[in-house]
């Protein structure tokens, strides 16, 4: 089934798409999340290497479960015809009780159908104290339209 906003992209959709793929992966439900992307996608995640959607969803099943309380924002950086680049931000918590602040970037490509067939991330943690916390909403939820974004925050 088409995933609209389809490609080619412009501003617009673009930003719509990178929305989207924010509050999929803020739901932390891989298999909602695995559906945006191709049945045989390829990832690169960090030094991880998958392809499909069952491996997607058993990754994302992993990582939500040692990502406590984990709220991401995601931010478009450029965009053409059928690609999307993205840097982002996520704060999660150990089960130690260690927060953490990812940053990183992904390069983002997609079919005629508005699926991703390819996401490379590159990602680097930065241990935070808890009082360092900037992304605050309900876990529950998708991070509400009044919360400030990447560049409003200075990330």
């Amino acid at each position: 089934m088409p995933r609209p906003p389809l490609p080619p992209f412009d501003h617009d959709s673009a930003v719509t798409k990178v929305r989207l793929a924010e509050d999929a992966w803020n739901s932390r439900d891989p298999e909602r999340v695995s559906l945006a992307y191709t049945p045989d996608s390829r990832w690169r995640n960090r030094s991880t290497f998958l392809t499909g959607r069952p491996a997607i969803v058993e990754f994302l099943s992993r990582k939500w479960a040692a990502e406590h309380e984990y709220r991401l924002i995601k931010e478009l950086w450029a965009f053409t015809d059928d690609r999307i680049a993205v840097r982002f931000a996520y704060e999660w918590r150990s089960d130690a009780g260690q927060w953490f602040r990812a940053y990183g970037n992904e390069n983002w490509r997609f079919d005629a159908e508005g699926l991703m067939a390819e996401r490379h991330a590159s990602i680097n943690d930065l241990a935070i104290e808890e009082g360092d916390r900037k992304f605050f909403w309900d876990t529950s939820a998708a991070r509400p339209a009044d919360h400030p974004g990447l560049s409003d925050l200075g990330l």
